[in-house]
């Protein structure tokens, strides 16, 4: 048994001596774990870093078994990003979520091509609002996609502010009336992509992906939410608002 893909690393863990067993999150495989014979080398430590894209072919006796991964660097992204603790920081929570609610050797397409996207756009002063939009297609790849095209209360398709903590639907102003303090906050850029966000949207957005992973994907695995997932929130939570960046 055998296949070649690109993947990203999503995570490494050391086996035995020099062995590292790695997860790739692959373009065709999905999340997929392999042997890396000698991966704590030094050619194995630069090709095997979180977030980094390598060409791999898999080889295995039996399709259920863990098999071997034989790698080549495509794109250093952990190198990139080595600059910004947030990049870093956004990377490590992507990574880290995946791993914990991505069924492994389940196609996963659109993950991917986000976690993609995400990595691109680390670098850039956008980086915080483009990775609680990855959480909201990470949702929707696993089935629990958040409902914001019209309120579920009124039907309209303006005005939404507000989302069900129960059925993740979007809620008007004017559908929420007293419950509006039982729902959470929708900030704008999840439902515009053109909007831009400050640190107080990308702290709600988070605060709403982050329900829905807790109870719909990480809970009925017994699992909680993973600690860099938490610290990032965190590192939003420290953002300057943006009438604080444009003090001298």
């Amino acid at each position: 048994m055998d296949w070649q893909d690109r993947g990203f690393v999503i995570a490494r863990f050391k086996h035995g001596e020099s062995s590292l067993v790695v997860k790739l999150l692959t373009e065709a495989h999905g999340l997929h774990a392999g042997l890396v014979r000698g991966g704590t080398g030094r050619a194995g430590r630069a090709v095997y870093q979180i977030g980094n894209m390598v060409a791999a072919t898999w080889r295995a006796r039996l399709p259920d078994h863990l098999g071997n991964y034989r790698g080549e660097l495509i794109r250093a992204h952990a190198a990139e990003l080595l600059d910004s603790r947030r990049s870093l920081a956004g990377l490590a929570a992507a990574a880290a979520l995946v791993d914990a609610t991505l069924p492994e050797r389940e196609p996963a397409g659109a993950v991917f091509d986000a976690f993609g996207v995400l990595l691109d756009r680390l670098a850039t002063p956008e980086w915080a609002s483009a990775y609680a939009r990855f959480e909201v297609t990470l949702l929707a790849a696993l089935g629990f996609g958040l409902d914001l095209a019209s309120c579920a209360v009124t039907g309209e398709t303006e005005n939404l502010a507000f989302v069900s903590p129960r059925s993740g639907r979007a809620v008007s102003r004017e559908g929420a009336g007293a419950y509006e303090n039982r729902l959470f906050e929708l900030p704008p850029f999840l439902i515009d992509p053109g909007e831009s966000a400050d640190p107080a949207e990308v702290a709600a957005a988070l605060r709403l992906t982050g329900h829905f992973l807790s109870r719909q994907a990480l809970a009925p695995a017994e699992r909680q939410m993973p600690s860099a997932r938490t610290r990032l929130y965190e590192a939003v939570l420290r953002l300057p608002s943006s009438s604080q960046a444009e003090r001298p």
